[in-house]
């Protein structure tokens, strides 16, 4: 790097980006790396604390920031993520090529940003994106890095560190439980809340029932929901461990394997997840009546997304799962879920 005094440095190119900052009001990039340096540009320069310049002359075993981005960048973007243009200040950022739920390899990403001169930094795993948001962005931190640990840096995020997975369309099938709705005697609430939440996530409610508490008709309003055609079942009520609670014994009879009851998060500690051959199945406890956010808006989406949670997933979320209950709710940008 050969330092130039700033008014000898008219005529010459910058060799990297100049960034501006005014507190409050903007951050961002004032002159371009390549950038013609005019008379016209030295008290603008000046204002910026610059009263030298440098020529950057690389060796043959070094890359430039920009060109160091670009490469990290492309090695971190995996299925669904796309990068931003050009890299501007040495850094590029990553965005969902999709609607989605986003996936991050944690230990991938830890290994990356230990190799050295590198960093990436990223959204929480398991975040739902819209596509064009920004989910991660790296950046070379010197201004030239060793080749050589660029190819390191990228190889350890070889075949993507983020991506995002599209959520399937299913056709869901809702079952409420409850003897005091089933005759009437309170008005529902579960179908609203179960329905809302199925379509915000692009899904469609193809069938409802409401049963009583009796083991036998919840197992044939599951089987029945199946016959029609449904992909997705959520079943709201009877989740708790009162002695009339018999929902858990009806999804039992209907077949269902791969049974996991209780969740690591509050609210929602009792949900359960469940499936019947290739249809996943959700129990829901009252929580849901209740809370605008629970262990459902968790899971749900990583169910549409493929997933397909088990006793493992259920008791990890335990770090990050106790909601704050803030009033006014702000889920999903809290820390609800995001271990």
């Amino acid at each position: 790097m050969k330092t130039v005094k700033l008014e000898d440095a008219v005529g010459l190119r910058l060799a990297h980006d100049i960034t501006e900052i005014r507190p409050g009001e903007f951050k961002g990039r004032a002159f371009a790396m390549g950038h013609e340096v005019r008379e016209v540009d030295l008290c603008r320069l000046r204002r910026l604390g610059k009263n030298n310049l440098y020529v950057l002359e690389l060796a043959a075993d070094e890359v430039h920031e920009n060109e160091a981005a670009a490469i990290l960048a492309a090695a971190l973007a995996g299925e669904g993520v796309e990068c931003e243009g050009p890299p501007r200040e040495g850094r590029i950022n990553l965005l969902a090529g999709r609607d989605g739920l986003l996936t991050v390899d944690v230990a991938a990403l830890a290994a990356f940003n230990m190799t050295g001169d590198v960093m990436c930094a990223t959204l929480h795993d398991r975040s739902m994106v819209g596509r064009g948001e920004r989910v991660a962005a790296t950046r070379a931190i010197p201004l030239a890095v060793k080749r050589e640990a660029v190819k390191r840096a990228a190889a350890t995020a070889a075949g993507g560190v983020v991506a995002v997975r599209p959520l399937r369309r299913a056709r869901a099938g809702l079952i409420v439980t409850g003897d005091e709705i089933h005759r009437g005697l309170i008005e529902d609430r579960f179908l609203p809340v179960l329905s809302a939440k199925v379509e915000a996530l692009g899904s469609r409610v193809a069938a409802t029932l409401i049963v009583p508490d009796d083991a036998a008709a919840i197992a044939r309003a599951i089987r029945d929901h199946l016959s029609a055609g449904c992909d997705l079942l959520l079943l709201g009520g009877g989740m708790s461990v009162d002695p009339d609670d018999v929902t858990r014994h009806g999804i039992r009879l209907a077949g269902a394997d791969d049974l996991h009851y209780g969740a690591a998060a509050l609210p929602g500690a009792m949900f359960l997840v469940a499936s019947l051959g290739d249809t996943p199945l959700l129990g829901v406890p009252a929580c849901a009546l209740f809370h605008r956010a629970t262990v459902l808006d968790l899971i749900l989406p990583r169910i549409l997304a493929g997933e397909r949670p088990g006793a493992a997933d259920l008791a990890l979320l335990g770090h990050g799962g106790l909601c704050r209950g803030c009033d006014p709710c702000r889920f999903p940008i809290c820390p609800f879920g995001r271990g």
